[in-house]
């Protein structure tokens, strides 16, 4: 596979099953199978109502979907610039090292730059060492002086 065959697109409603069958794969490489609670009826709202609260791009080849990125804007405060939130990079095991990952963040910020942005933020599993690797390739800073915080379930409803 080179470049030419790489087809990195803005998704919509009728690849909602792709977009399920990349979650759930996602999921499974992330160690966590059981936490997704997607299902199509909330993504058709979520991601192509008429109020999107994030957005997909989908990489393709040969018309397959083999990877996406998930992602929303945000606001930094310091920089009074919008940012956007990368939440899923994924792309199918035997697509990695084809550069389907590079494309799908050129894109992201190709889009960043166009909206004006500051800034992508994002996450890794410390334990991602290929993630880590890639992501400082592409020019990422790891930072590690920060701890992801969230309150979810009962905490959330507190």
């Amino acid at each position: 596979m080179n470049d030419r065959d790489i087809l990195i697109r803005d998704a919509n409603q009728r690849d909602i099953p792709a977009i399920m069958e990349l979650i759930h794969l996602k999921a499974e490489f992330d160690g966590c199978p059981e936490s997704v609670e997607a299902t199509p009826q909330k993504l058709e709202i979520d991601l192509f109502g008429e109020n999107p609260l994030a957005f997909v791009l989908l990489a393709e080849v040969d018309g397959d979907a083999i990877g996406l990125v998930t992602y929303h804007f945000i606001y930094s405060t310091f920089l009074a610039k919008p940012g956007i939130w990368l939440d899923d990079l994924y792309v199918k095991a035997e697509h990695r090292s084809h550069r389907v990952g590079q494309a799908l963040m050129l894109r992201l910020r190709q889009i960043g730059q166009e909206k004006g942005c500051g800034r992508i933020d994002w996450t890794v599993a410390v334990s991602n060492e290929r993630g880590i690797k890639f992501y400082e390739r592409i020019g990422a800073k790891i930072i590690n002086k920060v701890k992801l915080c969230r309150l979810d379930g009962q905490a959330l409803n507190k």
